[in-house]
C-alpha cells in the first residue's frame, strides 16, 4: 500500500498556466546598480573645496578687485602684451630653425656636424636662462666690436656692438639660442619616429635628398613633433618673464614696476595672471588646429572641434523643443472615412 506522503511526479503544466521560473534566468534576476560611495563622497569633497575657492575669490577684499579692473587692460599692460608676444613669436620662429638644422646635423653621417651639435644641444641645456640673457645683455665687455673680414686676418669692416646688439636683440638671441637646443631633440624625435621604409621608397624613386626631407619626412614627423612643441612654445611663452633681468617691458616687468609704485601686488600679479592665462588658451587652440590638420595622413575622418559639437548639441535641443511643441495629431482608424 503507497504511502499517502509521497509527492506525485512532476507532471505536464495546464494549459495556460505560467511556465515556472527557471532558477538563474536573467529575465528574473533583479539588477540592481552599483553604488560608487567613495566617488560620490570625493566629487561633493572637490565642490566643497572649489566653493570655498570661488567665494574667497568673490570676498575676500584683499585681491581688490576694482584694481584689477583698472589696470587689465591699461595702455601700459596692453603695450607689456605686445613686447611679450614679440619675444615669444621671435624666438620660436628662430630656435625652431635652428633647432631643425641641429636635429639634423645630429643625425647626419658627418661625426664633425654630429659632434657640434651634441655639444651646443649639452652646453645650452646646461646653462640656465636666465645667465645666458645677462651674458648676451653684457656681450660688449667681451666683444666691444663685431666686424666681417678674412679667419685670423685683416678685419675689413667693424661696428659698436652695443650699435647692433641692443636690449631687445640681446633678449631675442638669448631666447633663440636657448629654445634652439630643445627644439633640437623635439625634431629629431619626431624625424627618427618615421619609417625608414619612407625614405627607401623615396630613394628607389629617385626622389631628392632634400625634397625627402621636406615633403616626406616632415609632414609625417610633424604628428610627433607638434604636442611636444606646443608645450615648449608655452613654455617660452612664460619663460619670456625671465627677462626682466634686463628691464625690458614685458608683461611682467611692467606689473612689478606698477606695483612697487602703488605697492598693490596681488591685483597687479592677478593681472599678469589672466594674460599669461589668456594667452596660453589662445596657443593651446592653435595648437589643437595645427596636430588636427597634420593628423589627416592617419586619420581621414578626424572627430569633430568642440565648435561642431557644440553646435550640434544646440541642434539637438532646438530639434527636440520643435518636436515638444508640435501638437498631435490623432491616427484615424482603418475605414473610418469621417
Amino acid at each position: 500500500m503507497a504511502s499517502t506522503t509521497d509527492t506525485a511526479p512532476p507532471g505536464p503544466a495546464a494549459p495556460g498556466a505560467p511556465a515556472p521560473p527557471v532558477p538563474d534566468d536573467p529575465a528574473t534576476l533583479k539588477v540592481v546598480p552599483a553604488r560608487h560611495y567613495a566617488r560620490w563622497v570625493a566629487a561633493a569633497a572637490v565642490v566643497v573645496l572649489v566653493a570655498q575657492f570661488t567665494h574667497g575669490l568673490a570676498t575676500n577684499p584683499v585681491w581688490e578687485w576694482h584694481v584689477f579692473r583698472d589696470y587689465v587692460l591699461s595702455e601700459t599692460i596692453v603695450r607689456a602684451v605686445w613686447v611679450t608676444l614679440q619675444l615669444t613669436a621671435y624666438a620660436t620662429v628662430l630656435g625652431f630653425l635652428l633647432g631643425t638644422v641641429l636635429a639634423f646635423m645630429r643625425l647626419s653621417r658627418s661625426p664633425v656636424l654630429q659632434t657640434v651639435a651634441w655639444t651646443y644641444i649639452w652646453i645650452f641645456r646646461s646653462i640656465p636662462m636666465i645667465v645666458q640673457l645677462v651674458f648676451w645683455f653684457n656681450l660688449s665687455a667681451l666683444y666691444d666690436r663685431l666686424g666681417l673680414g678674412i679667419p685670423f686676418g685683416p678685419v675689413f669692416w667693424s661696428v659698436d656692438s652695443n650699435s647692433i646688439i641692443g636690449t631687445i636683440g640681446a633678449a631675442v638671441i638669448g631666447l633663440t639660442l636657448h629654445q634652439a637646443a630643445y627644439a633640437a631633440e623635439i625634431v629629431r624625435g619626431g624625424v627618427l619616429a618615421v619609417d625608414e621604409g619612407q625614405l627607401q621608397a623615396a630613394a628607389a624613386l629617385g626622389i631628392p635628398r632634400l625634397r625627402q626631407i621636406r615633403r616626406i619626412v616632415l609632414p609625417q614627423a610633424m604628428r610627433a613633433i607638434l604636442p611636444t612643441a606646443g608645450n615648449e612654445i608655452i613654455g617660452l611663452l612664460k619663460g619670456t618673464s625671465v627677462v626682466y633681468v634686463m628691464s625690458i617691458g614685458e608683461l611682467f616687468y611692467q606689473v612689478q614696476v606698477i606695483y612697487g609704485r602703488n605697492g598693490r601686488v596681488i591685483p597687479l600679479l592677478l593681472v599678469a595672471t589672466a594674460w599669461y592665462v589668456v594667452l596660453t588658451s589662445l596657443l593651446s587652440v592653435a595648437q589643437y588646429y595645427v596636430e588636427r590638420r597634420y593628423a589627416r595622413g592617419a586619420d581621414r575622418t578626424p572627430p569633430p572641434t568642440p565648435l561642431r559639437r557644440a553646435r550640434r548639441f544646440v541642434r539637438t535641443l532646438r530639434t527636440a523643443a520643435a518636436q515638444r511643441h508640435r501638437p498631435v495629431v490623432p491616427i484615424k482608424p482603418l475605414g473610418d472615412t469621417r
